[in-house]
């Protein structure tokens, strides 16, 4: 298939039509191609407007979320950004296209690798691939400007809030039980997080995040 034709029919068919409109977001997602980072199997749907499967219960997210929570970043150039959740490489991808340094924690060391060898192999040289627990996030490069979860999370750990700068912003979609996805924008303002809810969002949960199991005695 024509790849390049596809990833200008997800920007114009996903992206722009939903909201999408800062041109270093748009441009990023045109850039990337999106079926470097997946398994090889699963390069023949790599534009759907959808959440792929690609193994242990791990998604590449839909590229519209992406895009969406990308933009209520706000993304500067100068911004280091931290992703949870690196799986395969993608999102890591596209935000280094706007942001200076990405780092990128992943607890499957399998996936860890690859990533990181798709990075060196196309260039992508502001992208760091730490093999990590991603409950822990990345204390030792934190301070972040930006933080991205590449997956939902029932809630948010307060010590990966605690990497975020000072006027630091994190995007992620949160999933309360037996209710839809919401994406969420959190920023530290003197000191202070505080949050705000932009749109509906039902991605599935990134491992280790999903609700605690409730006991009825």
């Amino acid at each position: 298939m024509d790849y390049q034709i596809a990833r200008r029919n997800m920007v114009e068919n996903q992206v722009r039509t939903n909201k999408v409109t800062d041109p270093l977001v748009i441009a990023a997602m045109e850039e990337v191609p999106r079926e470097l980072f997946l398994p090889e199997g699963k390069r023949g749907i790599a534009y759907v407007d959808e959440d792929i499967p690609v193994g242990n219960g791990r998604y590449a997210m839909e590229p519209m979320v992406i895009a969406r929570l990308m933009q209520s970043a706000e993304i500067l150039r100068s911004d280091v950004a931290l992703v949870i959740g690196a799986g395969y490489g993608y999102t890591g991808a596209v935000l280094s296209r706007v942001a200076e340094t990405v780092v990128a924690v992943e607890s499957d060391k399998e996936m860890a690798s690859i990533a990181e060898k798709t990075f060196q192999a196309h260039s992508y040289d502001n992208v760091i691939v730490v093999e990590g627990n991603l409950a822990e996030g990345y204390a030792k490069q934190s301070p972040y400007n930006v933080i991205v979860f590449d997956g939902a999370v029932a809630e948010v750990p307060a010590n990966i809030l605690d990497q975020l700068s000072e006027g630091g912003r994190l995007l992620v979609v949160v999933r309360a039980p037996g209710k839809v996805g919401v994406a969420r924008l959190y920023e530290r303002e003197n000191g202070v997080v505080g949050h705000r809810d932009l749109f509906d969002a039902n991605i599935p949960y990134l491992p280790g995040f999903e609700p605690a199991e409730s006991f009825v005695f």
